[in-house]
């Protein structure tokens, strides 16, 4: 499956100090320990509706995430799926009337589109779950053969205990699991089940169904095995990041880090968790089943600057739930404007300090407001001082480019 374009990042000289995020396994903000290369997999759209601010916010957090490390000299191999087959596509679709397929591809489509216009620099690989079946196939077949899947009429689970560390990602209670269990896909009531929490692992073809025909049988996969097959074929276990919103903490990471174990009879799958807060609108997280999205591609058709809209997003800091209002933009509007000033001013100190100041706020926990605060000082000490040659301010706009993926007027 193709990505979207590349956004040029500019070289931006010398380094920053060690990153350090929360990691929802250990509860705790941490450094984040890579190689030359850095390693990261973000779960991907299920495309089933258009890219809605929430999605924005989770891989513009991870955009910045992948800018820091760049910006201090790292390689990145990031791997991003997409879910083009599961039961909200195939709902949406009887909903609509229409193809299941077509609104996938469509779907896909325009959130390229919308990660191109925000400039987000894609991943390395970039995979559905359809082409990657014969895989999530073989790894089954394997589960299969060591006792850590069983049979419930046609359809295949998997056998939590085969997962020893089961629950350590999360850190829930087994309460607090089956309480949200049912609501984020699983099935705790199916009777036949040896325990409530067993995820699903194959789906026997039910009848309208898209299935494909695998040494399994005709069906598809279920949704956890899925993005453990495509991060082990391409990252291998213990890499560095697993990113997503924090609705994804339970059950898919911990599921998916279960799944991972019982194959490689290894630990960690991810040895840093960062989950991502909820975006709002309307007093209620924004969902299909409320009504109360509020969509890129619309914004941008309405003549939103996307340089404003990635602004309005990361003013807030990836770990909190927050509200969206129309004033957001207008706030990032008014900042921008007052950033591309400073920057023709010609003010001819401060840059580099501002700069390195910026850098330090992202390495600590991607505090990104922070460091928008910072350029807000220095512009607003640079609109004071009498012009000077342009350096400086130059200096700023390749550094607000590289780090924050915002593009200022040049100089």
């Amino acid at each position: 499956m193709q990505s979207w374009p590349a956004p040029g990042v500019p070289h931006l000289a010398g380094s920053g100090t060690q990153l350090r995020m929360y990691d929802t396994a250990t509860g705790q903000v941490r450094p984040v320990v890579t190689g030359p290369t850095a390693t990261m997999y973000v779960c991907g759209i299920t495309p089933y509706d258009a890219t809605h601010l929430g999605h924005a916010f989770t891989y513009l957090t991870f955009d910045l995430l992948q800018r820091q490390w760049r910006a201090n000299g790292l390689g990145v191999n990031y791997v991003q799926n997409v879910t083009d087959i599961d039961d909200p596509l195939l709902e949406r679709a009887i909903a609509r009337g229409e193809d299941w397929h077509d609104i996938a591809l469509r779907e896909t489509e325009l959130f390229r589109h919308d990660m191109t216009a925000l400039r987000v620099v894609p991943p390395q690989h970039y995979l559905g779950a359809i082409e990657s079946i014969p895989s999530i196939v073989t790894y089954i077949e394997q589960l299969l053969l060591s006792g850590a899947v069983y049979q419930v009429e046609e359809d295949l689970y998997f056998d939590l205990t085969a997962s020893p560390r089961f629950g350590e990602v999360s850190r829930w209670t087994e309460e607090h699991m089956l309480a949200v269990c049912a609501e984020r896909g699983g099935d705790p009531e199916r009777a036949g089940k040896r325990h409530p929490l067993d995820p699903l692992m194959w789906r026997a073809k039910r009848s309208e169904e898209p299935a494909w025909d695998t040494a399994l049988g005709h069906g598809r996969p279920g949704w956890h095995i899925e993005c453990v097959a495509i991060a082990l074929d391409h990252l291998g276990m213990s890499f560095d990041v697993q990113g997503g919103g924090n609705d994804l903490v339970f059950p898919h990471h911990e599921m998916g880090a279960a799944h991972a174990e019982a194959i490689t009879a290894s630990w960690p799958y991810a040895r840093h968790y960062v989950h991502v807060g909820m975006v709002g609108y309307e007093g209620h997280k924004m969902s299909k089943s409320r009504g109360n999205l509020v969509f890129v591609s619309r914004l941008l058709s309405d003549g939103v600057n996307p340089n404003d809209l990635r602004l309005s997003l990361i003013n807030h800091h990836y770990r909190h739930d927050w509200e969206w209002t129309s004033a957001e933009l207008t706030a990032a509007t008014q900042r921008r404007e007052v950033w591309e000033q400073a920057a023709a001013s010609g003010h001819t100190s401060g840059a580099a300090h501002t700069i390195a100041q910026v850098r330090d706020a992202l390495s600590d926990d991607l505090d990104a407001p922070r460091a928008l605060a910072m350029i807000d000082t220095w512009a607003a000490t640079a609109l004071t001082r009498k012009p000077g040659p342009p350096d400086d301010g130059q200096a700023m706009i390749t550094a607000v480019d590289a780090l924050l993926g915002v593009v200022l007027a040049p100089v």
